[in-house]
């Protein structure tokens, strides 16, 4: 019984690892059945397409992911230490994720949207979803920050959406040169972009 009832997490930790480390277009059901260990009928009682599985694999890695954002952003931290402390988790977890699968895996969300901006509309706003939710944790940080003086910025959100952009852009560049090493120094990066005011 317990095989079964996990056989639908089971595809959905398939489905986003397989995704995230080749490609979407790559990957086959079959790909996703056999890294499950799920046959390709229970594949169909739970999901109607591929799509419509990676959708909800991506939607349950949000859900993962989420109570650790919430604590890298946490309210009780200072705005510009919150911003720090995300640059830091970037690049442990591509870090991480490097020494794991022998490359450099970029973000799960961009690549996918990327990959199938013209191809299939479902995902491309799942993907444009889940990287707005991110940006909204960036712009209460940016907006905090402005409110303390600690950066002066003309427009909290387009600061964050360019914070975003150059984050998401040296993720990609790791991505090419497989060498999460790129992302080292996003924290000065961040800082510079923001023109904050460091304490010594």
């Amino acid at each position: 019984m317990g095989r079964t009832s996990d056989a639908r997490e089971r595809l959905l930790t398939a489905a986003l690892d397989l995704i995230w480390t080749n490609s979407y277009g790559s990957i086959s059901v079959d790909d996703i059945c056999a890294r499950a260990g799920v046959k390709k009928g229970s594949f169909y009682h739970f999901f109607p397409s591929k799509a419509d599985l990676a959708v909800a694999a991506y939607e349950e890695h949000w859900q993962e992911k989420q109570p650790e954002l919430d604590a890298i952003f946490s309210p009780q931290l200072p705005p510009l230490e919150r911003l720090r402390r995300w640059t830091a988790h970037i690049y442990e977890s591509q870090k991480a994720l490097c020494e794991k699968f022998g490359h450099v895996c970029g973000c799960p969300y961009a690549n996918v949207g990327s990959e199938l901006a013209s191809l299939d509309d479902r995902l491309r706003s799942k993907s444009e979803e889940l990287l707005g939710r991110g940006l909204r944790y960036l712009e209460s940080a940016i907006a905090e920050a402005q409110r303390d003086g600690a950066v002066n910025v003309p427009d909290i959100r387009a600061t964050a959406l360019l914070l975003a952009s150059t984050v998401m852009g040296l993720t990609l560049q790791a991505k090419v040169q497989n060498d999460p090493e790129v992302l080292r120094d996003l924290e000065p990066t961040v800082m510079r972009l923001l023109s904050a005011t460091v304490k010594p």
